[in-house]
């Protein structure tokens, strides 16, 4: 895992413009700690930073080939885990290689089959490769959007990188949010494309992106497919536990110490216990992670969201699989630091966080990084077999909207409160929303002969596998990256992914509660309070100090005259919120204020230029 940048430009030498190149490379240190490098040439120019994970001596970037008709030069961040078998195939073709590095193995499938080589790599990746026989930069991001990858065109080239950061770093790129931008933000709709950030652009997942003289082009090479599923229930269920298997033992090959993230829900503890019987049968124990809050499992409080605290199942799952556990328990002075919100922000390059959840997961991923350097999460889970409550809410299925939308407006009213009533009618969030929906919806295949409702829940199925899911892959890369920390997600393989997606939803939820295929293929290896567990949430603290805190840390900028967050936020708002009893306020007060708080960080921190008309 790593991150990359790089710069192209068809109008100037750039072999002059190293301190410009090494500014933008500076800015990935924390996504590579290990190691650094740079590629230049007279119109491109490639960084990186190394989190080393595999072939630790020889895996070094950027790596380059020489061609009889110019070189090519590759930086990459990833993982290719089916990288042996590439290898193997590339070998027996009278490729020679020189490390044992995925990274070398990738580079030579684009020597062999061009961009097409993204078609046959099986893993969370973004790279760019300079192709230097045609003078074209090529630019791959993975099937799902695991690893982020951001590109800037410019008036003579591009500007790419692992994060907006790296982009933001070099003088030729505008710090302009506009309308559009806001509304990107506060909408919770993840648009493909969309880096908020005027005039950038994210690389749309299964998406090759080419750069040349003439201009750029994209090349989509894999969208989720509509396929007619013919197997059975058991044959669905096998079938799902087999392709778990290979995934996992997949995902443990590292040359680095590696562990678990366990929440004690269903997802999760089945990686765990997976994990754990296949180093078992090496003699090995799988480390095992969790994060708790101080007072939690003994003051919880059962809400719509969440009926049972996660301690006691996270417990019994690593009782059952053996596994070397800890919990990071965490208290609400850390999740409500200043601090730690201005190392989230910087991680995410935006004021787009979930509050007292991001801090959290980056205290996690924390603590997780002082014993080992990758992790198996089991995020996407919910997406892929449909765990969340609003996938079963009418409310949900049949409102023209994104369904999690609907769910999230019940429980807290919404979040558009807290902003300016001018900007508030200005941004018309209902209407960006619902331009968003109309263009997701028209680019979904209805099989032939599916009856309405399958239609309705492949629908649903299909807006969480393309755009809630990436909010929070996003998250997870992000914190994860921040800390210097490889989190791979099982559960966003692309075989299961659309072999999951084409099951008919009486399949998914043929026991009559979410996840079927799942707690089916994994029930074997869990405790029984665990495979009976209604579906929980990532958690967050019910702690009334934490809010407390964000009071606190609201009256401050109460008191500063003149701050430009209240160009954005409402003041009078802001003002009534901080008064309140903080075990009276609300779920869309709590996250009105955490979004000030962060809105107001950021503008501090990266000074952009709001364009609000």
């Amino acid at each position: 895992m790593c991150g990359i940048t790089g710069w192209v430009s068809f109008g100037r030498d750039l072999r002059t413009e190293q301190a410009g190149l090494d500014a933008m490379t500076a800015t990935m240190a924390c996504r590579g700690p290990d190691d650094e490098g740079t590629w230049v040439s007279e119109h491109a120019a490639l960084g990186h930073r190394r989190l080393a994970i595999i072939d630790l001596p020889g895996g070094r970037q950027p790596m380059s080939l020489s061609t009889p008709d110019g070189p090519l030069a590759l930086v990459y961040s990833g993982e290719t885990y089916n990288f042996t078998e590439l290898r193997r195939e590339l070998a027996g073709r009278g490729h020679r290689f020189a490390t044992d590095s995925d990274t070398e193995v990738v580079l030579h499938a684009y020597l062999e089959w061009g961009a097409a080589a993204a078609e046959r790599l099986n893993g969370m990746y973004a790279f760019a490769i300079w192709d230097g026989r045609v003078d074209e930069l090529v630019l791959v991001r993975d099937r799902m959007g695991i690893k982020p990858l951001y590109y800037y065109p410019t008036a003579d080239g591009v500007l790419f990188g692992s994060e907006p950061k790296a982009i933001l770093a070099n003088p030729l790129a505008e710090h302009t949010v506009t309308l559009d931008g806001l509304r990107e933000l506060f909408a919770f709709v993840k648009t493909p494309g969309h880096a908020v950030w005027e005039g950038m652009r994210e690389v749309e997942p299964g998406t090759v992106v080419t750069v040349g003289a003439r201009g750029l082009r994209t090349d989509r090479y894999w969208a989720l497919p509509t396929r007619e599923h013919v197997d059975d229930r058991d044959t669905s269920v096998a079938r799902v536990r087999e392709l778990l298997e290979d995934i996992v033992r997949r995902q443990l090959v590292s040359d680095v110490p590696r562990c678990t993230l366990l929440s004690g829900g269903l997802d999760s503890s089945a990686l765990t216990a997976i994990a754990a019987a296949q180093l078992a049968e090496r003699g090995e124990a799988v480390r095992s992670f969790a994060v708790d809050f101080v007072g939690q499992a003994e003051n919880f409080v059962p809400d719509e969201l969440r009926a049972t605290p996660d301690t006691p199942y996270v417990h019994e799952v690593a009782a059952k699989s053996r596994t070397e556990h800890r919990d990071i328990v965490l208290d609400p002075d850390q999740l409500a630091d200043p601090d730690i919100r201005a190392a989230v922000i910087r991680a995410r390059d935006l004021p787009a966080g979930l509050g007292d959840a991001d801090a959290s997961l980056y205290l996690l991923f924390k603590a997780v990084r002082e014993q080992s350097t990758v992790a198996l999460s089991g995020e996407s889970a919910d997406e892929v077999f449909g765990g969340y409550q609003w996938f079963f809410d009418e409310e949900a299925r049949r409102a023209a909207t994104f369904p999690w939308l609907t769910r999230f407006r019940r429980l807290s009213g919404g979040d558009g409160s807290f902003l300016q009533p001018e900007l508030t009618r200005t941004l018309d969030l209902p209407g960006y929303v619902r331009g968003a929906y109309e263009t997701a919806v028209a680019a979904i295949e209805r099989l032939d002969g599916e009856s309405d409702f399958e239609w309705t829940m492949r629908r649903i199925s299909h807006l969480h596998l393309t755009r809630f899911v990436r909010n929070l892959l996003d998250r997870k890369d992000r914190m994860s990256m921040a800390v210097g920390l490889e989190v791979r997600v099982p559960f966003c393989d692309h075989r299961l992914v659309e072999y999951v997606y084409n099951a008919p939803w009486s399949l998914k939820s043929f026991d009559g509660r979410e996840k079927s295929l799942l707690r089916a293929a994994s029930r074997d290896l869990l405790p029984q309070s665990v495979v009976d567990r209604v579906k929980s949430p990532y958690p967050s603290t019910q702690d009334p100090r934490y809010v407390a805190n964000l009071q606190r840390n609201a009256r401050e900028y109460l008191a500063t005259p003149g701050h430009p967050v209240f160009d954005v936020v409402d003041r009078e708002w802001v003002a009534a919120q901080v008064e309140r009893e903080p075990a009276q306020l609300g779920p869309g007060g709590r996250r009105g204020l955490e979004r000030t708080l962060d809105f107001a960080l950021w503008l501090e921190m990266y000074r952009p230029s709001l364009k609000l008309t």
